[in-house]
């Protein structure tokens, strides 16, 4: 998923997450939009940007989106790839995400 990131918004109060992938090596992401999908999926959504991220010739940054459901105190929660195969969370997904983006303009 690409995203255009010509927008305004105050970079010095993003949310960073570092992941960690199978071999150990962390990388910080900024959190570009949570996406509350438990009353359709019964899980969450995250959308994330590495925070390092350079646009593109076109003026666009990589965008990686997850799952994730909080434990109990709702602090934390485990992110889980999105099947490529799950359509309608998908659909909602880029639903909101177009919202987002056309709230941003």
């Amino acid at each position: 998923m690409a995203y255009d990131h010509n927008h305004d918004h105050n970079h010095e109060e993003r949310e960073l997450i570092t992941l960690v992938d199978d071999q150990g090596n962390e990388t910080l992401f900024e959190i570009l939009l949570t996406i509350d999908g438990q009353e359709e999926f019964g899980k969450n959504y995250v959308l994330l940007i590495p925070a390092s991220a350079e646009e593109d010739e076109n003026g666009q940054v990589e965008i990686q989106a997850y799952s994730f459901v909080e434990n109990e105190n709702g602090t934390e929660g485990d992110l889980q790839p999105i099947p490529e195969d799950a359509t309608a969370e998908w659909d909602m997904i880029e639903e909101v995400f177009n919202s987002f983006l056309d709230e941003e303009e």
